[in-house]
């Protein structure tokens, strides 16, 4: 079996086994998540810069998925793509983590890959990407058995129809999925380019009160078109299209409801005028 390797640990998340399951249980600790955890949800979203600033969210996202029987296949998506991007699978093979492999589940990402357009990307050839990678330690320490279909989505409606068809194709094959959508939220200040609101406090209150809760909203609506149209309107989400086929496969699976885990900036660890916006959510029956 062909291995990707795991090119963001030991910089952006720990390098090594016990030092990642040590991070792991820390970050258990850090939100109260005890009613979400006694729930059987389908997904979530989750953040995915580096582990200081937001694995502690991203890891209870995941923990809380972790109730119930254990799935078969853990659908995560991500990328940063616009519009105009491919979206990208990867078919066979494996995903390194310091915590073990996490192998494709060639069968569902086939059967995904005959119905839509995607690039493929092999062990040996593929965009190094956080987005996805980030998530790959939690999910083999709550997953320990779970295979993988690693998804590069696309921001525009025919994500939609992506997740729905995972839904389909997962029940079909007698497949128990959860799917999670990566994203970060508002990316404001002078690293980024976007600053309608100047500097300063007032400006990261704006990201914290104003713009990065429309679009929570919106997931926490289940609503997946709006999802897309309110980062596309307002540059509150850099992966629109990962939680907008998350959202709709969820909705497939029959998710009516979404609860929010937590919200954090990155300016809460490092103020200064540019800062990053930080949701976790999960959404289930």
């Amino acid at each position: 079996m062909q291995i990707r390797e795991a090119v963001f640990a030991g910089s952006w998340y720990p390098g090594s086994a016990p030092e990642c399951r040590k991070q792991i249980l820390a970050f258990e600790n850090e939100i109260d998540t005890k009613a979400l955890a006694a729930e059987n949800w389908h997904g979530g979203v989750v953040p995915h810069a580096g582990w200081y600033y937001s694995g502690s969210i991203a890891c209870n996202v995941i923990a809380c998925l972790a109730n119930g029987p254990a799935p078969d296949v853990v659908v995560i998506l991500g990328m940063h793509l616009h519009p105009g991007s491919s979206n990208f699978i990867m078919l066979d093979g494996a995903w390194a983590t310091p915590l073990g492999e996490l192998p494709i589940d060639t069968p569902l990402a086939g059967a995904l890959n005959e119905r839509f357009q995607f690039r493929v990307e092999t062990a040996q050839k593929f965009n190094p990407d956080n987005t996805i990678e980030l998530q790959l330690p939690f999910i083999k320490h709550y997953f320990a058995d779970a295979r993988i279909v690693p998804i590069g989505a696309s921001p525009r409606s025919e994500a939609l129809d992506i997740g729905r068809t995972l839904a389909e194709l997962a029940a079909d094959m007698k497949l128990n999925i959860k799917v999670i959508g990566s994203t970060d939220l508002t990316h404001y200040g002078t690293n980024y380019g976007f600053m309608p609101q100047g500097t300063g406090p007032q400006a990261a209150q704006w990201v914290q009160s104003e713009n990065d809760p429309k679009v929570i909203d919106a997931m926490l609506a289940l609503d997946a078109e709006r999802v897309l149209t309110e980062a596309r309107t307002n540059q509150n989400a850099c992966c629109s299209g990962a939680v907008a086929t998350a959202l709709a496969a969820g909705k497939a699976l029959g998710a009516e409801r979404a609860a929010k885990v937590a919200y954090a900036t990155s300016y809460d660890k490092s103020p200064g005028d540019s800062l990053v916006g930080y949701v976790g959510i999960v959404f289930g029956a």
